[in-house]
């Protein structure tokens, strides 16, 4: 058991964090430290707390070794992520070349498909809707259109521009057999 005599100034300090403090957290740390400076057994101040002896015990280490600032509760850090800028150019050389070219015996990509590739080429373990996010945030559509109207042949355009003013008309064009 750890006996704790406190200076005056700490005694203060710790009951300023009593009646100041917001956090739960911090104010059940500092109750702790100042009632066994008043020299309550561990085991009662695990009961009155509502937390077990090791936890006492860590809390009144924690505060001899360290001061004031130990109690504090600490913000639990930012994930990192898994999917990065840098890795854009990875997926998308993937959709432009297709699955074919990656082994797949595939027409097209879906997310699920994407994520799952990246797991077995990279190591990178992400869901569906993270590859979903990541690829619409690096503007990555995991389909390849084969038909692009502007690559198109003008003749079969020209024939298509009449089909539909035909159809606005209300007349089927010849080409449409009944």
């Amino acid at each position: 058991m750890i006996r704790i005599e406190l200076p005056a100034k700490e005694v203060e300090q710790l009951e300023s964090v009593l009646r100041a403090s917001t956090d739960p957290k911090f104010r059940t740390r500092a109750q702790i430290v100042l009632m066994a400076h008043r020299g309550r057994p561990h085991g009662q101040i695990a009961c009155d707390t509502g937390t077990s002896r090791s936890t006492v015990q860590r809390w009144l280490n924690a505060y001899l070794e360290r001061g004031l600032d130990a109690l504090r509760p600490r913000k639990p850090g930012k994930p990192r992520p898994k999917l990065t800028a840098d890795l854009a150019p990875v997926p998308r050389s993937w959709v432009i070349e297709g699955p074919q070219a990656q082994g797949l015996d595939r027409a097209n990509w879906t997310h699920p498909e994407l994520a799952e590739h990246l797991l077995r080429t990279h190591g990178i373990r992400v869901g569906k809707s993270a590859m979903q996010a990541f690829c619409r945030k690096h503007e990555i559509r995991p389909y390849r259109p084969t038909y692009r109207f502007l690559r198109g042949d003008p003749e079969k355009q020209a024939q298509a521009r009449e089909d539909l003013a035909g159809l606005k008309r209300g007349r089927r064009p010849a080409s449409w057999s009944s």
